[in-house]
């Protein structure tokens, strides 16, 4: 007998046999899955409960655990089970029992309509859904029905209680819509009497909405107004009904005069309610109300409402926290209007160009920083909560430039130009700092090498004042986003590089500068070789004073191998011994001490500071060349290559440290980086061998205690793979082996050791055609991964981990589709496997559809979520309602 029809514990009962859905055990079993601190006892217990759900003995049941004497995580059970019957089972339910069944929700919801919020909201979805089920011939007015029965005065609950419940039921019949398990046919029925049915919600919502002042119409009355209202606009099939959206549009605009009131009273939460309501309206329904030209007043009467909102007065998210709302209905609004026909689209350009310029204008107000002394008592997760905000008001700045073009750089440097030239009033930084922040959200993603501002712009930068930590980061970020331009303009560089240098000795800079010097070192390494020794001296000045945190030190190391790769060898080499042999004297002390967590870290730091300078120098080859023999800077380098030359002396070195700090993830993790360029250096190999050799051994010793030592060794494969899979063309190599490992690997408990092993397979995968080693081995084994992969699914892997093992699905099928088309249907074909819940049709359609698929990779995924749902006996159940 399987261990799961036993239930040992889900009802206290010891090792009795399956038990009785009576409302004993389910309270008993319930208390095990909240309270039981044994995780087994608890899944055995929710095994049991969904049994019991979808169980006959369910019908008496929930009515008993709905009884006012329950706590409500009972009651909830209770309301859930009905849904779940109503919902799933609702043949089972004869005709002459529809009308007792609905006058029992009724009156629970009339009863809980006062009590608690979860019990309350399950039992709409029941009532919903028992609704939907008998609509339109058994139940023809149903939402109109809804509305009277909970507006009747004889009622003993007060107005309030029976509004909130009603509004909550409106707000889940169109979620039960869109969830329902309705046949297609019954579907198209349902929706055109639900359409029909608008005209008893909208007058109702419109009444409440209009009375913010009457003792009835509270704060959480209007919410849910509000969310009920949002609901219905944002439903799919609402744009097929444009006339019904066009009455809307002056009912949402009579809100005006409260929204304003509001914002004037500080009321935030009426504000935000409102503004959610004009956002859903006009985002959802953009394109279908633009598709009415002559009612283009009314809709730009509404993008009107939609700007007061995006400039509501305050600072997000302290003040406001409203402005958020609206930022993707202008990307809506954009992408709609460049949607349309030449013709229509120019008429529409011209309405909502200058609406585009007043909103640039409006955002950019809008990420202005407060004073210092306001900002100075924000708490971090206030200051992190406005850092978000302005990336997306950049983000939408970005986006405003495809329709404003080159006319917006121009409008921002006029402004810019002005503030910083005039001399009647003294300019604030914060004004300063916002135009530079339009002009570089827009830079780093859009091509201006073209633009004749940015010289002017170039220029303007040295004449601003910085005092400012804040201004200083965004004028270090401008310079960042215009490196590509300085490249093309080298004779600028020496009007921004001093800046830069500059900053890299200011702790509170260090992200903004070095990322930027990063980026020109990228960009303008050929222009760059009069300023090298200077550049040099800096760097290396502050990774001596430690001014960094690690992860800039190591960006700084990438800047100096961009740097260094466009000088010639022996200039290269002479900065190599100057800037390294510290960092070597120090890697030779810590490698005769005994191993203790802090010379680790050490050794992490010194090894990740080599492999990251040795990652971007890169002398041989010169893709980020400019075309042509005119243009090119400097010869191609001669003579040894300097990265060749370095390892050769410290890999005698990097073996010793790799032999104390083996069974460290940390460490072996770093070597993958020199393998940058194995074909050059052997030696690279060979360090690549000694860690797969030794990692293998560790496999046949008992891999289990040593997770994260099996994690490291799978990225750095993956990573080999990516970077040089030559690497294994090497004979040494055991392709096999290393493969059957990573199978093994795909079954540790540990998540991140799974997400490893699946990102090795990912890489491994798209090389069985140019790797013959590669190729053969998965000819021979992959089927043994398939199998692992389906038993992960089936329920042996965490259901976190599924994209994870999709991912390894859709790389199978993109390139070894022949092969696991055998494969597939093979390994599902045995009863029972991966799952016993599984019927073969169940197992053929899941085969099929993956199959299927070879282009969307996302479908595979929904796919992978619902086959282990099904495979988890959790389809369809209220467990899965996060997941």
């Amino acid at each position: 007998m399987e261990r799961r029809e036993e239930q040992p514990g889900a009802a206290g009962a010891g090792a009795a046999p399956a038990l009785d859905f009576t409302v004993e055990n389910v309270e008993k079993a319930l208390h095990q899955l909240y309270y039981d601190p044994n995780i087994e006892n608890k899944n055995l217990a929710q095994k049991w409960l969904m049994q019991a759900q979808v169980s006959p003995q369910a019908w008496h049941f929930s009515w008993q655990l709905l009884q006012p004497d329950k706590v409500p995580e009972i009651q909830y059970f209770g309301a859930s089970a009905l849904h779940i019957k109503i919902s799933r089972y609702w043949s089972d339910i004869p005709t002459d029992q529809y009308e007792s069944l609905k006058a029992q929700l009724f009156t629970q919801i009339t009863r809980f309509a006062s009590g608690s919020k979860i019990v309350l909201t399950r039992l709409c979805v029941a009532l919903a859904s028992l609704a939907l089920s008998m609509m339109p011939d058994a139940w023809p007015c149903a939402v109109a029905d809804m509305v009277r029965l909970f507006q009747a005065e004889d009622s003993p609950v007060d107005g309030q209680g029976r509004c909130l419940a009603l509004l909550e039921l409106l707000t889940v019949l169109p979620e039960e819509f869109q969830t329902s398990r309705l046949p297609q046919y019954r579907k198209g029925l349902v929706r055109a009497s639900l359409a029909v049915e608008c005209g008893a919600v909208f007058p109702l919502l419109e009444q409440l909405l209009q009375q913010p002042s009457s003792p009835s119409c509270d704060t959480e009355l209007f919410d849910s107004s509000v969310e009920a209202i949002v609901n219905a606009i944002s439903q799919p099939d609402a744009q097929r009904y444009v006339n019904t959206l066009l009455k809307l549009i002056p009912l949402v605009l009579g809100l005006q005069e409260q929204l304003r009131q509001a914002v004037q009273n500080g009321d935030m939460e009426t504000s935000h309610g409102i503004c959610r309501i004009a956002v859903a309206l006009g985002e959802n329904h953009s394109r279908a109300l633009l598709d009415q030209v002559e009612h283009w007043q009314s809709f730009l009467a509404l993008v009107n409402m939609i700007m007061f909102c995006t400039g509501i007065p305050g600072h997000y998210p302290v003040n406001e926290t409203t402005s958020s709302l609206t930022l993707t209905f202008w990307y809506t609004l954009q992408d709609d209007i460049l949607s349309f026909e030449a013709e229509k689209q120019a008429v529409y350009q011209q309405v909502y160009r200058p609406v585009y310029f007043q909103l640039v204008d409006v955002l950019l107000h809008k990420a202005q920083f407060p004073s210092d002394e306001e900002y100075g008592f924000w708490s971090s997760d206030e200051k992190e909560q406005f850092r978000i905000y302005r990336v997306d008001i950049s983000d939408t700045l970005m986006y405003v430039y495809e329709m404003l073009g080159a006319e917006l750089l121009s409008n921002l440097y006029d402004k810019l130009g002005r503030l910083l030239t005039s001399s009647e009033e003294p300019y604030s930084w914060q004004h300063t700092e916002a135009l530079l922040y339009g002009f570089q959200s827009i830079a780093e993603t859009i091509d201006v090498n073209y633009s004749d501002v940015v010289p002017g712009l170039i220029g303007l930068i040295p004449r601003i004042s910085i005092s400012n930590v804040q201004l200083a980061d965004t004028v270090m970020f401008t310079i960042g986003a215009l490196s590509e331009w300085l490249a093309d303009h080298p004779v600028m560089i020496n009007s921004v590089l001093p800046l830069v240098l500059h900053a890299l000795g200011n702790p509170e800079l260090s992200v903004s500068s070095v990322s930027t010097l990063k980026k020109i070192c990228r960009e303008c390494k050929y222009d760059l070789p009069p300023y090298a020794a200077n550049i040099v001296a800096v760097s290396q000045d502050v990774l001596m004073k430690q001014i960094h945190k690690t992860s800039q030190c190591m960006w700084l190391m990438q800047a100096l191998g961009f740097l260094l790769s466009a000088l010639q060898v022996e200039e290269i080499l002479k900065n190599l011994h100057s800037l390294i042999s510290p960092y070597i004297q120090q890697l030779e002390k810590l490698a005769e001490e005994i191993p203790n967590p802090s010379n680790k870290l050490a050794i992490v730091h010194i090894l990740g500071l080599l492999s990251n300078l040795f990652t971007t120098l890169d002398v041989s080859h010169h893709e980020d060349d400019h075309e042509g023999p005119e243009l090119r800077k400097l010869p191609v380098p001669q003579g040894p290559n300097p990265v060749v030359v370095v390892l050769q002396q410290v890999f005698q070195l990097i073996q010793k440290v790799l032999s104390k700090w083996l069974n460290d993830a940390q460490v072996v993790e770093l070597v993958h980086i020199f393998a940058h360029e194995p074909a050059h250096f052997p030696p690279i190999e060979a360090l690549f061998l000694l860690v797969t050799s030794v990692t293998l051994t560790l496999f046949q010793q008992g891999p289990r205690d040593h997770p994260d030592i099996v994690d490291s060794f799978m990225q750095l494969l993956a990573q080999a793979l990516k970077r040089k899979p030559d690497l294994f063309l090497c004979e040494r190599l055991d392709v096999k082996a290393v493969f059957q490992c990573a199978v093994l690997a795909l079954k540790f408990p540990e998540a991140p050791t799974v997400k490893a092993s699946c990102g090795f397979f990912t890489e491994l995968l798209p090389r069985c055609g140019e790797v013959e080693s590669v190729g053969k081995v998965v000819q021979e084994d992959g089927r043994m991964l398939l199998v692992a992969v389906l038993e992960a699914i089936g329920g042996q892997a965490s259901r976190s981990l599924m994209d994870c093992f999709a991912d390894i699905l859709f790389a199978l099928n993109k390139h070894c589709f022949s092969l696991l088309s055998l494969w597939i249907k093979e390994a599902l074909q045995p009863p029972g496997f991966p799952s016993a819940r599984l019927s073969p049709e169940q197992k053929d359609t899941f085969s099929q559809q993956i199959l299927r698929e070879r282009v969307n990779k996302r479908r595979v995924k929904e796919m992978v979520k619902e086959f282990t749902l099904l495979c988890r006996g959790l389809h369809g159940t209220d467990y899965t309602a996060d997941y």
